[in-house]
């Protein structure tokens, strides 16, 4: 597949925020495998909208449930703050409350676990389908 790259030709950014290390490990090769590069192992809110406010990332996949006080949902409420970066939301929880709270950050894809590569790949293509 061809590199999802930026108009200025640099390969797209994606910020993974997941607690669980081995879904980490799948989603960095699933984006690597779509051409994005990425920045992984963030299992802590607080940590993803500082990494997210330094790196300017141009995706963010985001798990609701993360270690520390600071729950996926309230991240994206801190990041949006100062960005407006797309997020697709990963997550074991689909409770009426959570989605809600999520359609409040403006997501454009709400995941249940577990996914498949092809689940991911029709999420991005449908945000950065001029880059196929």
């Amino acid at each position: 597949m061809s590199e999802n790259k930026t108009e200025s030709g640099e390969k797209r950014k994606v910020l993974i925020v997941e607690d669980d290390l081995i879904l980490n490990l799948l989603y960095e090769g699933y984006l690597e495998k779509l051409g994005f590069d990425t920045e992984g192992e963030l299992v802590y809110g607080k940590t993803a909208v500082e990494t997210t406010r330094r790196l300017e990332p141009d995706l963010i996949i985001m798990d609701i449930a993360l270690e520390g006080e600071m729950d996926g949902i309230e991240a994206m409420n801190e990041i949006r703050k100062f960005s407006d970066v797309p997020v697709i939301y990963i997550t074991g929880n689909s409770d009426l409350y959570n989605v809600k709270r999520a359609e409040e950050t403006g997501h454009i894809d709400f995941l249940m676990k577990p996914i498949t590569f092809q689940d991911l790949k029709k999420s991005i293509e449908e945000k950065f389908e001029q880059v196929k």
